[in-house]
């Protein structure tokens, strides 16, 4: 399991070194475009991957084994010239302590994705300046992936990294592209990491690591109270979708976990959460099928 030590770091930018902490898989789809065998597409996924992979985006080392799986999945939906626009999917999940089991964590779709890009044009990421908006909105999601990772590992054990990807968000308004600021609607880039380091929202990050290191990580020796503990971090929810109902991080939540609570409360030992089907329609009621006949 990966160790549970969060040190404050700094970032030299898109450094060489042995700390690359991702695994993640960098799909580019293209049909909308209709001309999907353009070598440029193969290109820039090739070099996603690369810059994605081979940076190294902590001072931390990771092992093979320790790395975060995710995946990047980029639709585009218009090109011209050097200008692309489109979709990006992003997803990570992590290791259940114990079990042969993956959990996902994070499972986000952002929809006003922009950049120009020049084949073979080199991808680099600075702390200190920006250099186009491909780069900033992969880092800022690489940055992402790593916070929520850390805070199923240790209570906001992803602060820095989610420090990282707002000064990202801060720097990158000056492009003038859609998803860097509050004006560009409730499921932007600006509002996500907003919400990740608002007190408003502690819940969410205190559930991730309940949900996961008190919870998931347990089942194998204690699955009832696994149970209880996932049913409790769930239940923790309803204090704050009180303040801001349907919030954009109970939103990403369910995205990622509502077919997992679904087997987690379909079947096992049973326990004493007789109001967990009204929370969650409270909750998540564009998962309600999910939620039927749920111990």
């Amino acid at each position: 399991m990966r160790k549970l030590l969060f040190l404050i770091f700094f970032i030299t930018g898109a450094s060489i070194g042995i700390a690359q902490e991702l695994n993640c898989e960098i799909v580019i789809n293209t049909e909308q475009t209709g001309q999907s065998n353009l070598s440029v597409f193969r290109t820039l996924e090739n070099s996603l991957s690369e810059f994605v992979n081979q940076t190294s985006w902590t001072n931390k080392e990771f092992e093979p084994q320790e790395r975060i799986s995710c995946s990047m999945f980029i639709t585009i939906n218009e090109f011209e010239g050097e200008s692309f626009s489109g979709t990006i999917q992003v997803q990570s999940s992590r290791p259940v302590y114990g079990s042969t089991m993956i959990t996902p964590v994070f499972n986000f779709n952002d929809d006003q994705f922009s950049f120009n890009y020049r084949e073979y044009q080199p991808l680099n990421y600075s702390q200190s300046t920006f250099s186009n908006n491909l780069v900033s909105v992969i880092s800022f999601y690489v940055y992402t992936i790593l916070g929520m990772d850390a805070d199923t590992f240790a209570p906001e054990g992803g602060t820095q990294y989610y420090q990282e990807a707002n000064r990202i968000a801060n720097t990158a308004q000056q492009s003038g592209r859609l998803g860097w600021t509050g004006a560009d609607g409730p499921g932007s880039r600006f509002r996500l990491i907003a919400d990740l380091l608002s007190n408003m929202f502690t819940e969410y990050r205190t559930a991730l690591y309940q949900y996961h290191r008190q919870g998931l990580d347990v089942m194998h020796k204690d699955p009832e109270a696994g149970k209880i503990v996932i049913a409790d971090a769930i239940e923790n929810f309803t204090s704050m979708n009180s303040r801001r109902a349907n919030s954009l991080l109970l939103r990403t939540f369910f995205d990622a976990k509502a077919e997992e609570v679904t087997q987690i409360f379909g079947g096992g030992p049973e326990i004493e959460r007789p109001a967990l089907n009204q929370t969650l329609n409270s909750l998540a009621p564009r998962y309600a099928r999910n939620w039927r006949n749920l111990q």
